[in-house]
Formats: C-alpha cells, sequence, structure tokens
C-alpha cells in the first residue's frame, strides 16, 4: 500500500463527523471512491477522502445536485459555473417563497375564504407583463376616452405600480391589495367620475392635476380649523365654510349658494372615499416611496360641515 495510511470506512466515519451509511452512498455514486482494497474486499480511504467528503456535504448543502458534483470533482465543470447556475436558480426559489409567504401571511390577517386566497394567489404570480396589462386595463378604464390622449398621461404614469424584480412581503401584499382594488368596478367609475370633472375644468396649455386644485385649497383652509379643534357643526366654523365656498367658487358651476355648497359637498365626498387614498398608499410601498400625506381629517371635516349647511 506504499506506506499510505488508509482508513476502513468506520474510521473514515469517525474522522469526518459523518456516518458509514452516508459515506458508503457517497462511495457508491462515484463521489467518494475508495484509495485501495483490504484483502478481504473492504474499502480503504486516504486522507484526502477527509476533505473530498467535506466538500461534498457542503455542494450538498448550498442544494448541488449528485451529477453535478460529480462533474466538479472530476474537473469537467468549474465550481463557479455551477455556483452562478444555482444560484440563479435559489434566486427564482427565493421569490417564489417571498410570495407564499405574502399571500399566507395576507390570508391569516385577513380571515380569506378560499375563493379570496386562490385570487390573492394569482394575482402574486402574475408576470410581470401580465401585471402591467392588468394595471393597464385600470387605467384605460378610468381615464381612456376622457379629455385628449395627453391630458392624464402624467397622472397615469403617477398612478402605475412598479413591484421590483425582488420584492419584500410588504410590497407584494401591497401588489396584491392594490390590484384586487382596481379591478373593483366601483373604484373605477370613481375614478373616472374624478377625471371628468378636472377635464370639465381644464386650462389649455395646463396640466391637469387630479384633485390637486381642490386639495391644495380644502388644505390650506380647513388645517387651522381641525388644529384648532372647532367642532365643523359649530357656529365657529361658518366664517371657515364661507371662505372656502368663495376659494373654491371658480371650481363650481353655480352661483346659488345652497346649490354650490351641495356640489361642494358631492366633490368632497368622493375625494374623501377611503379607496382612494388607500390606493395611494399602496401605491407608495409599491414603489419604495414617501407614504403620502392623508387628507382625511381636513376632508372629514369639510364634509360634516357641509353636511350640517347643506339640505338634500
Amino acid at each position: 500500500m506504499n506506506g499510505r495510511t488508509l482508513y476502513s470506512i468506520g474510521e473514515l466515519a469517525r474522522r469526518a463527523g459523518s456516518t458509514v451509511k452516508t459515506i458508503r452512498f457517497y462511495s457508491d455514486s462515484g463521489l467518494l471512491p475508495p484509495a485501495d482494497r483490504s484483502p478481504a474486499g473492504y474499502r480503504l480511504y486516504d486522507h484526502d477522502a477527509v476533505a473530498r467528503l467535506d466538500l461534498v456535504r457542503t455542494l450538498r448543502d448550498l442544494g448541488l445536485d449528485l451529477a453535478a458534483i460529480r462533474k466538479v470533482m472530476d474537473r469537467e465543470l468549474a465550481l463557479s459555473e455551477v455556483a452562478a447556475v444555482h444560484a440563479d436558480a435559489l434566486d427564482v426559489q427565493i421569490r417564489i417563497l417571498r410570495l407564499r409567504r405574502a399571500v399566507l401571511t395576507a390570508v391569516a390577517d385577513r380571515g380569506a375564504t378560499p375563493e379570496e386566497t386562490h385570487l390573492m394567489h394569482k394575482l402574486a404570480k402574475l408576470s410581470e407583463v401580465e401585471r402591467q396589462q392588468l394595471v393597464g386595463d385600470f387605467l384605460d378604464a378610468a381615464f381612456g376616452g376622457v379629455g385628449t390622449s395627453s391630458m392624464f398621461a402624467g397622472i397615469m404614469r403617477s398612478m402605475t405600480p412598479e413591484l421590483p424584480d425582488n420584492p419584500d412581503t410588504e410590497q407584494v401584499q401591497a401588489w396584491v391589495e392594490l390590484a384586487e382594488l382596481s379591478q373593483d368596478l366601483d373604484f373605477r367609475a370613481l375614478v373616472r367620475d374624478l377625471a371628468q370633472e378636472q377635464t370639465a375644468r381644464y386650462i389649455p396649455g395646463r396640466p391637469p392635476a387630479l384633485h390637486n386644485d381642490l386639495a391644495a385649497i380644502v388644505r390650506g383652509q380647513i388645517t387651522p380649523a381641525v388644529a384648532a379643534g372647532v367642532e365643523p357643526a359649530s357656529p365657529q366654523a361658518g366664517p371657515v365654510v364661507a371662505v372656502l365656498m368663495t376659494r373654491c367658487a371658480h371650481l363650481l358651476d353655480c352661483g346659488d349658494d345652497a346649490t354650490s355648497r351641495g356640489q361642494l359637498l358631492v366633490r368632497l365626498e368622493r375625494m374623501n372615499d377611503p379607496r382612494r387614498e388607500r390606493y395611494s398608499s399602496l401605491l407608495a410601498v409599491i414603489n419604495g416611496w414617501p407614504g403620502p400625506e392623508s387628507l382625511r381629517p381636513v376632508l372629514d371635516w369639510a364634509v360634516h360641515a357641509l353636511q350640517a349647511r347643506t339640505r338634500r
């Protein structure tokens, strides 16, 4: 045996911290060939077998199959090439696991039915092209045929979710909820109504900004009243409402005070629909944007103040 130190399969198992069964399996697979045989025909291994066994176990732990490991060990393939292929495969598996985790978390949080769970799973698995088509259908339903083709191009871009290649659980959950919301026919009708209102007051040469003018007016006029704790139905709120009506006059069609208040009330109620703000919040999560400022406190105040002063 040329003076080499050789180990029986049991001795190799003890030195390598493995089991006889594992070593025999790798040996039979050709990954750990014996260096020699005893006179009785038992397999014997040299010192290099310990290092070889460690490498085999490491590659198995990393997910490489036996065929790939054999080619690496026999120098038929570079380990770097095999590692790159498996890293790409793991990226795919990680994305799949993230999607599954996000859907299961959403199911648990929402107490979803089997039908809702199926829909969420389907939405989470959509490809990038399918996601773009789904969002495109929503935006076309909301803005298609309203005004000119370029009037709402900027708004449509700002309302487009772009799920990253490696989204986290929160982004996947936000995408699933936004996708569900985009299929809500009432919500589509709401966005379309708001777009049509904006088109009716479109000034040529000036890009429309969905709600921005009205939202800015309401925020500016109502925020101090909310901060001061003024009750919307109280007499102290009267002057605030009067100034609000004056500031919004150019956005309304009627000169009659009562009719104008009713018209503004309808518009603010549409703006205050929780789905509109929810869409913006979900969009921010998906796109990694800062969370939008909530208009709910000032819109609630304005709606209640106008309701207290408007007969329907």
